[in-house]
């Protein structure tokens, strides 16, 4: 039996773990998406994540993501064809980190989901720039459940209505919330801030904001993803835990 690589190594430990979070709070493993965050990967680590299966990457600077996205999309077109090739429509690039007005254009024709709406005039950009493109995008709305001073995110006390704003504009699909944890905290504050988070969720729900789209918690990222997954996260943001590396910035990188 061949050995396997460090990478590929990794990525059974993550799913181990993500299974078992799943396993303690009476989840599915697949109710759970691992979504790859490449700010630390190298080229060909991420080529090889995604040979190993990973299809959901996350970007948290748009320069970064359409060089990274160009490169994908020319490693995907080149094995086409081969017994394992991956069809790029698989390819799913999410946008973790806070977005500027100004970069919203460049980014749409790259990703699959938003995942950092923080305030109506990004929102409102959105939805124009998704109306010309003519597609219906994907987006989360950023809480900022922490109440952290130097985090983005919407406070917890606008969220419903900023919701229910996202919600009426015709191009874009209110999926769900997005948060991150409070950095170097202990598990209860942790634990405090995704709760708090599912608990808007709930509200949203209970509201009808969103419909049956409003099925996701982008919550967790490698230091806290199994706490987050025990709190009903959906989709987990991890970078370092996978391909190693050190990220300096943890509120513009999201991971």
């Amino acid at each position: 039996m061949a050995k396997r690589s460090p990478l590929a190594e990794k990525l059974g430990e993550i799913q181990d773990r993500i299974a078992a979070a799943a396993s303690r709070a009476k989840r599915e493993a697949g109710e759970v998406t691992l979504i790859a965050v490449t700010k630390t990967a190298a080229p060909e680590q991420i080529r090889e994540i995604l040979t190993l299966g990973v299809t959901d990457l996350g970007e948290s600077r748009v320069q970064v993501l359409a060089q990274r996205g160009a490169q994908v999309k020319e490693f995907l077109q080149r094995r086409q064809g081969q017994v394992d090739s991956i069809p790029p429509e698989k390819l799913r690039w999410h946008m973790i980190g806070h977005l500027q007005r100004n970069k919203v254009k460049a980014v749409l024709p790259i990703v699959y989901m938003i995942h950092s709406i923080d305030s109506l005039r990004l929102a409102e950009e959105l939805d124009a720039q998704a109306a010309k493109a003519g597609r219906r995008l994907p987006v989360l709305m950023q809480l900022n459940s922490s109440e952290e001073s130097q985090k983005f995110g919407v406070a917890v006390g606008a969220a419903v209505h900023l919701a229910e704003q996202i919600d009426s504009m015709p191009n874009l699909q209110l999926s769900g919330l997005m948060t991150m944890g409070p950095l170097e905290a202990p598990e209860n504050k942790i634990r405090l801030a995704f709760a708090r988070t599912r608990e808007i969720f709930e509200e949203l729900r209970w509201h009808k904001i969103g419909g049956t789209n409003l099925r996701h918690l982008s919550m967790g990222m490698s230091n806290d993803f199994e706490i987050a997954i025990e709190e009903g996260a959906t989709l987990v943001r991890i970078g370092t835990a996978l391909f190693g590396g050190k990220v300096q910035d943890h509120e513009e990188v999201e991971d």
